[in-house]
């Protein structure tokens, strides 16, 4: 804290309004890495004014230590630790510890922390009355929306999130039952009895066991794949200020719940323009087809009249290729291999888009690189996930990503209610006018056919 109010001191970016004809200074703060911001919070105050950034893409609305992002160089670490190593040398319950704590748990840590988060992975058992309430064919991110913001209904023990003990097991248990309630939604959706956690199994390894073993034969399942699942919830554990994320930290800053909080982020998540993207992946390459049918819709990417659009290129943040999708795009060979699906149909056409794309002088000037989305579906696909499922898998993951902004927001001593500002371009003051006297509207006709 004392470096940030000695950077805020030293540096400053004046400001001359042509308006009011004075010059105002507006401090400038420097962060570890990346680039400085300037601290506006007396703008208003000593301008009148406002700043407008719709979209907030220029825009810090927090200062956080947990995840930094260099979208130019394709650079993305957690606490300081490059995404690669971390998704090729940890497994996701160390990633957990990391993204809560600061740092990677020592061996005796890591063990206690799994313990702890063993002891959360079962639901209430009243909350399966709550499944049985929604449609069979009900979309399981409306399944999880409703059952995590339903879960502060029964754990009562851990709402004060001013009580750090009530915090951490808040903490805690979102981290254990997310994949417990996701596994059931599935089986919700397949008509398919609801599969207890064994504590016996790793994080990853238990939730697919909760999502495709059955009571009448043995569970199996190769280590390959459970490390692509882990190495999976690693690459989307968190990813700074996203719309989600943001989502989490605005309901947050209202003073509500934890278990209320992330419901709003898995809400924000299900936009197809966010958690999405990877379904739409997967029903690109299937309507392109054919390797052959690629540079016809090349073409029609390229066409500002066609609405088509190459799905999982480019990035929000990302002007260089993503760093998660290098990690995706081995693990997708791995899968693939060692289901015997080397020779999958959209493996192949993902394969030659991309080779393609990249050397194509549209998508280079454009900075179109493949995105973490790209390879993810075809993987969750391989492994037998419907599409309905793939936004569920990065809830699943980026939970902890969630409730680590969130508990990092609770503990800054300057946190505030979010509460944006607008320009506003509506009417004027208006007289009212009496129902006789008001022009008839056709701005409604539709709804009255």
């Amino acid at each position: 804290m004392a470096d940030y109010e000695e950077n805020k001191q030293k540096n400053s970016f004046t400001l001359f309004s042509n308006e009011t004809g004075k010059s105002y200074d507006l401090p400038v703060i420097k962060g570890t890495e990346g680039p400085d911001v300037l601290d506006i919070r007396k703008l208003y105050e000593e301008t009148g004014m406002f700043t407008y950034d719709p979209g907030f893409t220029s825009t810090a609305s927090c200062d956080s230590s947990i995840t930094f992002i260099d979208g130019n160089k394709g650079v993305l670490r957690h606490r300081g630790y490059d995404i690669h190593e971390l998704a090729t040398n940890s497994e996701f319950l160390e990633v957990c510890y990391l993204l809560l704590h600061g740092d990677l748990p020592s061996p005796e840590d890591k063990n206690k922390f799994k313990e702890v988060i063993r002891n959360h992975t079962m639901l209430h058992e009243q909350l399966v009355y709550l499944y049985r309430g929604f449609r069979r064919d009900a979309h399981p991110m409306a399944i999880m929306v409703g059952v995590v913001g339903a879960l502060s209904a029964f754990y009562h023990d851990s709402t004060d999130f001013s009580d750090i003990k009530q915090r951490m097991i808040a903490c805690h248990r979102l981290i254990a039952k997310i994949p417990t309630i996701g596994a059931m939604a599935y089986k919700y959706s397949i008509g398919q009895p609801f599969v207890y956690p064994r504590n016996d199994l790793s994080y990853t390894e238990n939730f697919l066991y909760m999502t495709f073993s059955v009571p009448t034969r043995e569970f199996k399942i190769s280590k390959k794949i459970v490390k692509a699942m882990d190495r999976f919830f690693i690459l989307h554990a968190d990813h700074e200020q996203n719309a989600s994320t943001s989502t989490v930290r605005l309901a947050g800053s209202s003073g509500a719940n934890p278990f209320a909080c992330i419901a709003a982020g898995i809400a924000s998540l299900w936009g197809p323009a966010h958690g999405g993207a990877n379904e739409a992946v997967i029903k690109m390459l299937e309507e392109i087809g054919d390797v052959k049918n690629i540079p016809e819709f090349i073409n029609k990417a390229k066409n500002k009249k066609d609405p088509f659009r190459l799905m999982g290129f480019g990035h929000r943040v990302y002007k260089n290729y993503d760093p998660r999708a290098i990690v995706m795009k081995e693990s997708a060979h791995e899968v693939l291999e060692e289901l015997n699906k080397l020779d999958d149909p959209l493996l192949k056409i993902a394969i030659e888009l991309e080779k393609i794309a990249l050397k194509d002088e549209f998508f280079i000037e454009k900075k179109l690189f493949p995105n973490v989305d790209f390879y993810s579906g075809i993987i969750l696909k391989a492994l037998g996930f419907p599409t309905s499922m793939f936004t569920v898998l990065f809830a699943i993951g980026r939970t902890v990503g969630w409730i680590s902004q969130w508990k990092e927001m609770i503990e800054d001593p300057i946190n505030k209610i979010g509460r944006p500002r607008q320009l506003y371009l509506g009417q004027k003051t208006r007289q009212f006018q009496s129902e006789s006297t008001r022009e008839k509207k056709s701005i409604f006709k539709w709804l009255w056919k």
